[in-house]
C-alpha cells in the first residue's frame, strides 16, 4: 500500500484525481490506499471480487461444512495470527477466523487495522468519504472468496459461521469507516455476476 500510495502520489497523469479498479485482494489494498493516501484524490472505488472482511476458509474446498475443509481452517489459524507469518504472507494479513474474534483484532496487522476494528483513525473516515462511489462486485459462484459475502462487505456473525450483511455488522452500526453515511448518500454500489472467482465477461463490463 505504501509503494502505491508513492507511485501514485508520483504519477503527473494522476494529480487531479483517479479512478480505481481492484481485482481480488486488490479491492481491499486500494481502499487501504484511499483511506491512508488521500491526494491525489481517489474519485471512485470498484472492488471486483475483493474480501473486505477477509476470509475463512480454503479456496476450491468443497463446502463451508465439509469436514476436511473444517480441519484445514483450524489449522490456518493455527498459523496465520503468528507475528512472522503476518509479516511475510500476504494472505494472512486478511485471514479473519470468527470464531477466534480477538485474536483476529490483536494480530491481524492489515485488515483489522484498515477496518478500524483495531484502534480508531479519524482520518481514515474523512478520507473513505471523499470518495464519489465505491462499487462491490461479488461472483456468485465463488470458491475462492470463503465467504463470498466479503466481496459486499459482508461477513460471518462474530462467534459464529451465521452470515451477516454489510449493514447489520458492528463495521456498519457503529459507522467508523463512514459506511452507513456513504451508503445512505447512495455512494455504494452492490453488483453480482454469475461466475466464479473473476470470470467476468466483457457483457458485464459493458
Amino acid at each position: 500500500v505504501d509503494e502505491a500510495c508513492r507511485k501514485i502520489a508520483e504519477d503527473e497523469n494522476l494529480k487531479n484525481g483517479y479512478n480505481a479498479i481492484g481485482f481480488s485482494q486488490g479491492g481491499q489494498f486500494l481502499r487501504a490506499v484511499a483511506q491512508r493516501c488521500p491526494n491525489p484524490p481517489m474519485n471512485n472505488l470498484i472492488s471486483i471480487g475483493g474480501q473486505h472482511q477477509g476470509v475463512y476458509g480454503m479456496p476450491r474446498c468443497p463446502g463451508d461444512d465439509h469436514e476436511i475443509c473444517d480441519y484445514i481452517r483450524k489449522l490456518l489459524s493455527l498459523g496465520a495470527y503468528n507475528d512472522y507469518v503476518q509479516s511475510v504472507l500476504v494472505q494472512a494479513q486478511y485471514w479473519h477466523d470468527p470464531l477466534k474474534e480477538e485474536q483476529y483484532v490483536e494480530k491481524s496487522q492489515f485488515l483489522a487495522e484498515i477496518n478500524q476494528e483495531k484502534t480508531y483513525n479519524a482520518s481514515y473516515k474523512t478520507n473513505l468519504q471523499k470518495l464519489n462511489a465505491i462499487v462491490f462486485v461479488k461472483f456468485d459462484n465463488d470458491s475462492m472468496v470463503v465467504p463470498r459475502a466479503s466481496e459486499w462487505f459482508g461477513y460471518y456473525k462474530p462467534g459464529t459461521t451465521e452470515i451477516q450483511s454489510l449493514q447489520e455488522s458492528e463495521i456498519y452500526l457503529q459507522d467508523k469507516l463512514g459506511l452507513k453515511e456513504m451508503d445512505k448518500a447512495g455512494k455504494l454500489h452492490f453488483l453480482s455476476v454469475v461466475g466464479d472467482h473473476l470470470q467476468i465477461s466483457d457483457e458485464f463490463l459493458k
